[in-house]
């Protein structure tokens, strides 16, 4: 009866060493995770380098207007705090309202708006005088 069982031992020994095997030469199927620190697929359709450009405004941005108590207005274009008759890149600071500024330049006078339309990106065409 010994034989008969350690015969039955090594044989059940046997096969669980073989589906150990095959169970270990078959490919593991795990899901692939995204990496969340890469940036997302369709920022490779773009030209190389295109991604890191950067961007450039097409004239001066208003970013602030404060106006106090007391009379004293002031507008942040650009990261500069300016008042009326200041100037900035050739232009002269000539209104301040609560939504928007006046720049003047020469003739050629820019509203720039606080919150400006989605269309015309917080700029209103030059008017002549």
């Amino acid at each position: 009866m010994d034989e008969a069982m350690s015969a039955a031992v090594r044989h059940a020994w046997l096969a669980g060493a073989l589906s150990a095997l095959l169970l270990a030469a078959l490919p593991a199927r795990a899901q692939s995770l995204a990496d969340p620190t890469q940036p997302p697929p369709e920022s490779r359709l773009l030209a190389p380098g295109a991604a890191d450009a950067p961007v450039v405004s097409a004239g001066p941005r208003l970013q602030s207007i404060l106006i106090g108590t007391r009379g004293r207005e002031v507008a942040v274009i650009d990261g500069q705090t300016l008042r009326k008759g200041d100037k900035i890149n050739g232009a002269v600071l000539v209104q301040i309202d609560k939504n928007q500024v006046v720049l003047q330049h020469g003739r050629a006078r820019q509203v720039l708006t606080l919150f400006p339309d989605t269309g015309t990106g917080g700029k209103t065409p030059v008017h002549q005088r």
